[in-house]
């Protein structure tokens, strides 16, 4: 028995695809979340907080929806990858409106987030989580 089946097993059967699916999604999100915060490391002093964000969120974005469609969502019907791509960023509109609009407040309220942007890559990603998985589940990997 793996991990996850130990963890799958305190569910009812009939809600343990989804446990599964939402557990590897935020599995893919962890290193979407570590994308992310590289990109803006990387990007801050050449370009500014804001467009280093706005950079690592799509970079992240993209990488999470390439593993979230090999094994996330892997058992699901497929259409064409840059339709499908394109589908998951438009429905992510609002986990991106959640997501960056923490960060941007956090970026401009607090010095501490400033000072370590990851702080504030966290919350955005902690806040667009839930919405990004059912908009995935429902609209891009049904």
């Amino acid at each position: 028995m793996t991990c996850l089946d130990s963890i799958l097993s305190i569910l009812p059967e009939r809600h343990r695809v989804v446990g599964a699916e939402f557990l590897r999604f935020g599995t893919v999100g962890i290193g979407g979340f570590c994308v992310d915060t590289a990109c803006v490391y990387a990007l801050r002093a050449s370009i500014g907080l804001y467009a280093a964000g706005m950079v690592g969120y799509l970079a992240a974005a993209s990488a999470n929806w390439a593993l979230n469609r090999i094994w996330t969502f892997r058992d699901r019907t497929h259409t064409e990858a840059h339709v499908q791509w394109a589908r998951f960023l438009a429905v992510n509109v609002i986990g991106f409106a959640l997501n960056r609009g923490v960060y941007s407040l956090l970026i401009a309220t607090e010095a501490m987030a400033r000072q370590q942007p990851v702080i504030a890559v966290a919350a955005g990603a902690a806040a667009g989580f839930g919405v990004n998985f059912l908009l995935s589940r429902s609209f891009v990997f049904r």
